[in-house]
């Protein structure tokens, strides 16, 4: 029952973009393969009988998609079918947000990123709404853009903006905008939530009236 009730507060702090209209087809970050993809390297080793690439200082950019790291090794440059493992200040820039950690696996499939699993001192994303900027961070982070989920694990914590909620795990919903908190835990496993107060909005100062004319 506890479970519950915290599952109606949660909806009711943090999803207030969740009545949107849903994706019909769910997508992740897409490579555009009819387009360039830029990739800047301070160095390169190509080791193509071991089918592994490795660069230092990269940067992966194509349209409002951008990849950046100290280091990465790759099973191709295909990324139709590959495999990316990037260490160092990894920061991954979508249209609208970032995710930034110490490492992070992705795997594009098709042209896609079909999965992430992002480890960090914590890692970070952040997402821009319509009202305001939602952040989280955690010790891993495994994003699936299929369903567009954020599983935030350890140590996790999340906030619209105002109010905030930290537990073991949270799952943010990227699309919807919700969050559940701790699925399936039991035992020790508890959330802790932050309602803050609001920001009162400035008051306009009233206009002085002109003086009338002698």
């Amino acid at each position: 029952m506890a479970h519950f009730c915290a599952s109606l507060l949660l909806t009711a702090l943090f999803a207030g973009a969740a009545l949107a209209a849903p994706v019909t087809e769910p997508r992740g970050p897409q490579i555009d393969d009819s387009k360039p993809i830029q990739l800047e390297a301070s160095s390169s080793d190509f080791d193509y009988k071991n089918s592994r690439l490795l660069f230092h200082g990269v940067r992966i950019a194509q349209g409002g998609l951008a990849i950046e790291a100290d280091e990465a090794t790759a099973t191709g440059l295909d990324f139709k079918d590959s495999q990316w493992l990037f260490v160092g200040h990894v920061r991954i820039t979508v249209p609208d947000g970032s995710l930034q950690s110490d490492e992070a696996r992705i795997a594009f499939t098709a042209n896609l990123i079909n999965s992430a699993d992002i480890t960090g001192t914590p890692a970070r994303f952040e997402q821009k709404r319509e009202k305001g900027v939602a952040r989280g961070r955690a010790a891993r982070i495994q994003y699936q853009p299929g369903p567009g989920t954020l599983r935030l694990m350890e140590d996790a914590w999340l906030s619209d903006g105002n109010n905030e909620i930290s537990g073991n795990t949270l799952i943010y919903n990227v699309r919807e905008q919700r969050v559940l908190a701790n699925p399936g835990e039991q035992g020790s496993g508890h959330i802790t939530i932050t309602i803050n107060p609001k920001k009162a909005e400035p008051k306009a100062e009233p206009r002085p009236e002109p003086k009338a004319n002698p």
